[in-house]
């Protein structure tokens, strides 16, 4: 009799004990449903901005593009399918989007794939080599500053999306930059620039 007892009394505990953890559970999804803390957020948005400008594990637009000379932005390589003013171009056009979409809820996007890249392997001239550049600048700052506003909510579900959030864009941008400026290192670096 008294083995049944505590092995009820044992029981009845273990319950007790699942259902505060399921209660400390809920209240945890409840918490990140709505977001990091103050300290939490400020973290992700710190790392956030050290991401999208290339100062952690990829190279940094300055670096990739830097001092590329104008007559050779529409050059090839062998074996490689992109110019440097393809890729400048697709980046600039692909960020300006990600960008708009992000803070526009009226925004339309260019049709895939013919409006993300631009029609000729190289600039019309030296003035739309150094537009694209201060273009694709610009908006980054503009996606840095909007990530960096407190008053931007990283994880709100934007009403004109699918699901797409802040962070989610901010990601996205950061992978896409980064792939294509490695690209741009390749292509520097095959051009013995």
């Amino acid at each position: 009799m008294t083995k049944r007892k505590g092995t009820a009394h044992k029981n009845r505990k273990r319950a007790v004990a699942k259902k505060a953890a399921r209660a400390v559970l809920k209240r945890a999804v409840l918490k990140m449903s709505r977001g990091p803390s103050g300290s939490a957020d400020q973290a992700v948005r710190e790392h956030l901005l050290k991401l999208l400008g290339g100062s952690e594990a990829h190279a940094d637009f300055d670096s990739a593009i830097g001092d590329w000379p104008v007559q050779l932005a529409g050059a090839k390589v062998a074996n490689f399918p992109h110019s440097a003013w393809m890729l400048l171009e697709h980046m600039r056009i692909a960020q300006w989007d990600i960008l708009e979409f992000s803070r526009n809820p009226k925004h339309v996007s260019p049709n895939w794939p013919e409006g993300y890249w631009p029609s000729s392997e190289a600039p019309a001239n030296e003035k739309a080599w150094t537009a694209a550049i201060a273009e694709f600048k610009k908006d980054l700052r503009t996606m840095e500053q909007l990530v960096a506003n407190r008053k931007s909510d990283l994880y709100a579900k934007f009403h004109w999306g699918d699901g797409q959030t802040l962070l989610r864009e901010a990601l996205l941008l950061a992978d896409h930059n980064s792939y294509h400026l490695g690209q741009l290192v390749m292509l520097r670096k095959s051009m013995g620039l």
